[in-house]
């Protein structure tokens, strides 16, 4: 029990790392090879149980917001994909560590235009590039090792059901395991960052939660504000960012807003 309380010290010390923008402490113990390669796995099996929407008038839009905002992610190890799934009833979309992003059909009314979508894109991608998941998953490593179960942990890496859940996405197997507020908060933040930085006007996530607020409506929350925080909160948290991501905008090249095919996305093959 005593080698194992030392083993439990060793590895919440080795595995003390920070966010990237807000620079929050975090527990990390898998390594990004690791979870890259868990993220590919999982992905994978997202699309296998999908319908991939290849149509250019759909996925175009999503690959040039996409491409503008991985530009500024600041992950030159990170082999970007990013996919565009036909389910006009989830408004939803999710990235994957390794650079694996699909957006949800049902996310382009709420989206709007290019800068709506680039909210949701840069939201998703925040939590990739912040290692939420992995932080998760260390979290449980650590729980179950002060259980004395260390031994169980280390003899077996997380399958792909696991980064699923710890990414958000274990709807898609049968559990939900949602992010916590903290990080919810912490993925507006970055996100709106980044959107600044790829020459996103970030006041447009104010209107664009607004809109995924009013969707929701009496209790069919979607699933993508489950664990988000109250729109009042959300509201007062961008404002307060703001003074902090308009410099970024206002020095980077504008990115052109469009619409999005609200129609073409929902619409029968």
């Amino acid at each position: 029990m005593r080698g194992g309380a030392v083993l439990l010290a060793f590895l919440l010390v080795g595995g003390c790392a920070r966010a990237p923008y807000t620079n929050r402490s975090q527990l990390i113990l898998v390594s990004p090879e690791e979870e890259t390669k868990l993220g590919a796995q999982a992905y994978q099996q997202v699309l296998a149980k999908s319908r991939v929407d290849s149509r250019p008038v759909v996925v175009g839009p999503v690959e040039a917001v996409g491409r503008r905002l991985a530009a500024v992610a600041n992950q030159p190890d990170y082999q970007w994909r990013f996919t565009v799934i036909e389910d006009p009833k989830q408004q939803n979309a999710f990235a994957l560590p390794g650079g694996k992003v699909a957006v949800y059909t049902g996310i382009f009314p709420v989206a709007a235009d290019t800068n709506g979508l680039a909210v949701v894109l840069g939201h998703e991608i925040a939590h990739a590039i912040a290692r939420h998941g992995a932080e998760r998953m260390s979290q449980t490593r650590a729980a179950q090792a002060g259980q004395s179960v260390l031994g169980a942990v280390l003899g077996s890496g997380p399958g792909t059901e696991t980064i699923l859940v710890a990414y958000g996405l274990g709807a898609q197997v049968g559990v939900l395991l949602p992010y916590s507020r903290t990080q919810e908060s912490e993925a507006d933040h970055i996100g709106l960052l980044l959107m600044a930085r790829a020459g996103y006007d970030p006041r447009g996530a104010l209107a664009f939660w607004q809109r995924m607020e009013q969707r929701a409506g009496g209790d069919a929350t979607p699933q993508f504000l489950a664990t988000h925080p109250s729109h009042g909160t959300r509201a007062q948290q961008i404002r307060a960012w703001l003074p902090e991501a308009l410099p970024y905008f206002e020095a980077a090249s504008r990115a052109p807003v469009e619409p999005l095919p609200v129609q073409a996305s929902t619409a029968a093959r």
